[in-house]
């Protein structure tokens, strides 16, 4: 898997899942749509730490800087 999660992207993708998950034990967040938004935090943590979204090759985006060797 190639990168395409840059680093400002990775920070957005982790506050926003530590953000649902406090409103969720907070109890702001709760039932059906509490629990969907807990997995889709989740999914953000997960894909900022191995660095790939599997849905941005689809849609042609990668948020990873590119580095030259020169």
């Amino acid at each position: 898997m190639k990168k395409n999660i840059g680093k400002a992207d990775k920070l957005i993708r982790l506050i926003i899942a530590a953000i649902i998950v406090g409103l969720f034990y907070a109890n702001v967040l709760s039932g059906t749509i509490g629990i969907v938004l807990v997995v889709v935090a989740i999914v953000f943590a997960l894909t900022s730490l191995i660095n790939f979204c599997p849905l941005y090759p689809i849609f042609g985006i990668n948020t990873c800087s590119k580095r030259s060797d020169k």
